[in-house]
């Protein structure tokens, strides 16, 4: 039998490798067969080798396509390669629970019979030439990026081919790899502690592998870096523009005073917005946006792309941030549910007109060749702002920085009313470098522990409004909308909403308050809210929300459950108006405070 070429190896080390891994369960044990294999394998297809322990062909943000071999594909292949009919294939897959076992039976059967066929060949290769890590790799990259018309078949050849050639174990885990259904219990963790005994001398090398991983998320790449050259190569590794950084993650913690004496006293607080996760790299006019799963999701946001091309001043950079869906009237911020829609593949533009998005800022990692994620943040935050070119959709998370508990409080309710999910507190002492990949008390997530919903509609008196934006710019399209208060007389503000409204219904707004508009807010409309617009209270509307939630900016039920805090309706919602009732007949205050309290009571039963 011929041997691999030096730059390559039998595919057969793998698969024996896989099968010791499938047989231990201890990280110790896995971490040693896995030195073993990589020590054997040469340096130039180390990645593939990783790659293919990963049960992947590229880390996921390359965008290879899946290998679309399903479980009808894969039966069919199968009986190619043996020359058996599908349904003896069926009836083993029924005993036996699994493909690639059957494969392996099958491969022992054909192996058998050949060998007691004089003057045949011996059953692998057919030539000598066993079945090498390279050939299954491309084998299977070209049945993953098979497409079009015949495609269907060329698959099926490819992986019949790959089968007839491979070695009853080899066939085990091919169809295996292929199903996605290797089991081999290794994770990324256990690869990185592989690769600093094979490569560094031991776990004192792990630490700047690691670092190296985080920074370019491509496992791959790494290992045949430090294969090459070393671990004292990986030490040079810097951010790569197009290339994902591992994120940096948060703990969660839900006293104010704990969390910003764990960020050091004082620390930066920021609305934690409902969206999607972004990290974005600008390359010249060449943008890529990478999920917090690192998966690329530039294709997803179109709109975005064009926002970091006119909005980040640098030629090199990479940003993050939190793309989020908006009322493109309003600017108001949308649930993630809506952001969602976004997920088609196709139509994406269509998506884009229905749900268009704001990006809130939040960091920057590198610029123009420097290394950012290890400066302090506030540093980071300077060359942010030094780098951003503001617009409406594309701005800075807004945020304070305090060491305040009471104010903590104050803005992650105000977070909560404006349609974000919390906020995060984050540490801007000299030690508060981006982690990449880790999570630690640097970040600290101050959320809601509960989710809730508002079942009940409520009727609202529209005090005030504000003016739009886009196609309602000039037109009220906002109200400012109030509950009643009989023990003062007088109208609290509940919410603004925005959302709701028709066509018809935003053309006649100003006919419809024309004879309500005043120069200034109504005696009995109490507000800490400036409205661009004030009205007698007249006008009732039936309001439909997410749920209530607290609010330092209305003045409904004011104090009664926090101090400084009112209640208010999360993402607001228009129904109808309610001309069959009076100001005075609408929701009052009391009916509102019962509706909250029934609210954290179902919470606490449910907890």
């Amino acid at each position: 039998m011929a041997k691999a070429s030096a730059a390559d190896m039998p595919f057969s080390e793998v698969a024996k490798a896989f099968e010791s891994l499938e047989m231990v369960s201890a990280r110790t044990q896995l971490t040693v067969i896995l030195v073993k294999l990589f020590k054997s394998t040469p340096p130039s297809i180390i990645d593939k080798v990783v790659y293919l322990i990963q049960g992947k062909l590229a880390p996921d943000w390359k965008g290879v396509p899946e290998l679309g071999v399903g479980e009808k594909l894969l039966i069919t292949a199968i009986a190619m390669a043996y020359h058996v009919p599908e349904s003896r294939v069926e009836s083993l897959y029924k005993t036996l629970g699994d493909l690639g076992s059957v494969a392996e039976r099958l491969a022992r059967e054909t192996e058998a019979k050949r060998k007691k066929t004089a003057g045949l060949l011996a059953f692998m290769g057919g030539g000598g030439e066993p079945l090498t890590v390279t050939k299954v790799f491309n084998t299977l990259y070209r049945v993953a990026t098979a497409q079009g018309e015949g495609s269907r078949e060329l698959k099926i050849k490819l992986v019949a081919g790959l089968l007839s050639e491979a070695s009853p174990l080899e066939a085990k885990y091919i169809v295996r790899f292929v199903q996605g259904k290797l089991r081999l219990g290794v994770g990324d963790a256990t690869i990185l502690d592989a690769l600093a005994v094979a490569f560094g001398g031991g776990a004192q090398a792990r630490p700047i592998i690691e670092r190296a991983y985080n920074l370019q998320a491509d496992l791959g790449a790494i290992a045949r870096i430090v294969a090459e050259h070393g671990v004292d190569a990986l030490k040079d590794v810097k951010p790569k523009v197009g290339v994902p950084i591992r994120p940096m993650l948060a703990e969660r913690h839900n006293d104010p005073a704990e969390i910003l004496r764990k960020v050091g006293g004082r620390g930066l607080v920021e609305y934690k917005y409902d969206g999607e996760r972004g990290q974005i790299h600008k390359d010249g006019d060449r943008v890529y946006i990478f999920s917090r799963r690192l998966e690329n999701i530039t294709h997803m946001y179109p709109d975005v792309v064009e926002m970091a091309r006119r909005g980040i001043r640098a030629e090199k950079a990479i940003v993050e941030g939190e793309i989020v869906a908006i009322d493109p009237d309003t600017l108001e911020l949308r649930p993630f549910q809506e952001l969602m829609r976004r997920k088609r593949k196709h139509q994406i533009h269509k998506a884009m007109r229905e749900v268009p998005v704001a990006v809130f800022l939040f960091d920057i990692l590198y610029r123009d060749g420097e290394d950012l994620t290890v400066k302090p943040l506030p540093e980071r935050r300077r060359n942010l702002e030094e780098v951003i070119v503001p617009s409406e959709t594309w701005t800075i998370a807004t945020n304070i920085v305090t060491d305040n508990p009471d104010e903590l409080v104050k803005f992650f309710l105000k977070a909560i009313e404006d349609g974000a999910e919390g906020v995060m507190v984050k540490a801007i002492h000299e030690k508060s470098i981006y982690q990449a990949g880790a999570r630690g008390w640097l970040w600290i997530k101050f959320k809601r522990d509960y989710k809730s919903e508002m079942i009940d509609t409520v009727d609202l008196v529209a005090v005030g409004g504000f003016y739009g934006k886009g196609r309602r710019g000039g037109k009220i399209g906002t109200l400012l909308m109030a509950a009643y208060d009989p023990e003062t007389d007088t109208f609290k503000t509940v919410c603004k909403v925005g959302s709701g409204f028709t066509d018809e219904d935003l053309n006649r707004m100003e006919e419809i308050f024309k004879p309500y508009i005043i120069p200034r807010k109504h005696p009995r409309v109490d507000s800490l809210i400036e409205a661009d617009v004030w009205f007698v209270p007249a006008k009732v509307a039936e309001i439909i929300g997410a749920e209530l939630t607290l609010s330092p900016m209305h003045t409904c039920c004011l104090n009664a459950v926090r101090p400084g805090a009112g209640i208010s309706i999360r993402f607001p919602r228009f129904i109808r108006w309610r001309d069959d009732k009076r100001p005075e007949d609408a929701t009052t205050t009391k009916e509102l405070l019962e509706m909250y309290r029934r609210q954290l009571k179902k919470i606490e039963e449910q907890a």
